[in-house]
């Protein structure tokens, strides 16, 4: 399984913080059990916003392992580029596990995968709904500044929304990053 991480348009820093408390709380759990490759896209000015660079990020390290199943975890601006690049990655027979989009607030997500959104506030996670979002979603409350989300989402508290419940979603209290953990656990167990 590969991870690729499609960051926005933003310091290198942020995206330094997100994947070192990321590796912390979430992926030695994961790669313990199975083999993760983790690939981190070099976003580079308003590269991220292109699905054909991320595409091109993917069979440069992937090659032919289109068997291979893939998730997406992108913020921003680079949930642009990386959910077209999701579905070209599909239409040429590559199999995407999950697209989990962090604050890509107004990026419509349609796509035969599933697909799960992380909002800083309620409002955007209310609003890109009628965008298209998955069964199980995160907001943070108290809300946080768009950037904390990537920087330190450790620290983030919200909660998850299962929408498969019907009309009345179930929640449940947990941080952005046991909200992620538990998603790359479902996925790795499927």
């Amino acid at each position: 399984m590969s991870i690729i991480i499609c960051p926005g348009i933003h310091e290198q820093e942020l995206t330094d913080k997100f994947v070192m408390a990321w590796k912390e709380a979430v992926i030695k759990s994961v790669q313990s059990k199975k083999s993760v490759n983790i690939l981190l896209y070099p976003a580079e000015v308003f590269s991220s916003l292109s699905g054909f660079h991320i595409l091109q990020f993917l069979h440069q390290h992937l090659g032919d392992k289109l068997e291979s199943p893939v998730i997406f975890v992108c913020f921003s601006a680079g949930v642009v580029g990386a959910i077209a690049a999701a579905s070209s990655w599909q239409l040429l027979g590559g199999k995407v596990k999950a697209f989990i989009a962090i604050d890509g607030w107004g990026v419509p997500l349609w796509g035969n995968f599933p697909i799960h959104r992380m909002s800083h506030n309620y409002f955007t996670h209310w609003s890109s709904k009628i965008l298209g979002s998955g069964e199980n979603n995160f907001y943070a409350d108290p809300a946080v500044d768009h950037l904390e989300m990537w920087r330190s989402p450790q620290k983030v508290q919200g909660w998850w929304v299962d929408s498969s419940i019907g009309e009345s979603p179930s929640k449940q209290s947990l941080t952005a990053a046991e909200f992620l953990h538990r998603l790359l656990v479902q996925y790795e167990e499927n």
